[in-house]
């Protein structure tokens, strides 16, 4: 059974210097076959390797209903998965087990998704075009024990004022820009998720009326900061780890609006091993990667 937010007790001594994720990881759930369908409906099969289902996702989709559920097998899929107006509930065998790569361009897209979950399945991006994993426009969905890699901007975007996804027990690495970035008004829950080896920062939040929860995620080695809030942004920012990124812990630009109050942020969040310091409040925060 997967742990929950209640179940991951903060302290800074050193037995909690390992992150949530690497303490959950064999909990993660791995699934031979699909698991029973909460809604009810039919459940669609794909699996490349068996010509009686279906190819890829993608093509399943096109067929299922909005209580049908779709189940993807072991393997790697060559496909780009787009949601516009209708739920969604996507379920891979596990991240380490089903891999969706595109090469022209990202490989998951929600538009205005009403409702739905995504579990288990790792998102690379693998082109050279300004693409990224996951991108997520004003939709209400859940994304879980997934992984988000290699895109050439950030590996997750969350966008517009409509925007109230659940992002929970996500990996998000080796991203170009920031790990999972949120702007234009969005609004998500982001708890216990891994942002590591991003050339950026592991979250990043911008924007008047953007207003995520940032609950007990870990960022660390990240190339610059673990952590960025600018350009009026707000956010809730409780139990997260900041550690061996290779600038600050938390940056943030002094119009922005952060629960708890700026100088009780140190207090709540364990912001640590990182080489300029646990925070800095500045005018200019892209200034090293010439913005």
């Amino acid at each position: 059974m997967a742990m929950s937010d209640e179940d991951f007790s903060y302290s800074t001594d050193a037995a909690s210097q390992k992150s949530p994720q690497e303490n959950e990881r064999q909990c993660e759930p791995v699934y031979e076959v699909p698991p029973p369908n909460p809604l009810g409906g039919k459940t669609l099969v794909v699996d490349q390797s068996n010509p009686q289902r279906y190819p890829r996702p993608s093509a399943a989709i096109q067929d299922a209903g909005p209580d049908d559920q779709i189940f993807v097998c072991s393997g790697i899929y060559e496909d780009r998965i787009f949601i516009a107006e209708q739920p969604i509930q996507l379920i891979g065998a596990g991240r380490n087990q089903v891999q969706i790569f595109s090469r022209k361009s990202g490989p998951l897209y929600l538009q205005r998704c009403p409702r739905g979950i995504i579990s288990g399945i790792t998102f690379r991006y693998v082109g050279s075009d300004q693409h990224l994993a996951m991108n997520i426009l004003d939709s209400t969905c859940t994304i879980s024990y997934c992984r988000a890699k290699e895109g050439i901007l950030s590996g997750i975007v969350i966008y517009g004022p409509q925007s109230r996804p659940t992002l929970m027990h996500n990996e998000v690495c080796f991203n170009r820009e920031s790990g999972i970035f949120s702007f234009a008004g969005a609004q998500p829950y982001i708890s216990n998720n891994l942002c590591y080896a991003n050339h950026h920062f592991g979250l990043a939040v911008r924007d008047d009326g953007t207003c995520p929860d940032l609950k007990r995620n870990v960022c660390r080695n990240n190339m610059l900061s673990g952590i960025l809030l600018f350009h009026r942004a707000q956010a809730l920012l409780v139990e997260n780890v900041c550690k061996a990124n290779q600038h600050w812990g938390l940056v943030l630009t002094p119009d922005c609006q952060t629960t708890p109050a700026t100088d009780q942020l140190v207090q709540t969040n364990m912001l640590v091993e990182n080489p300029r310091g646990e925070m800095v409040v500045t005018h200019e925060p892209l200034a090293e990667i010439g913005r």
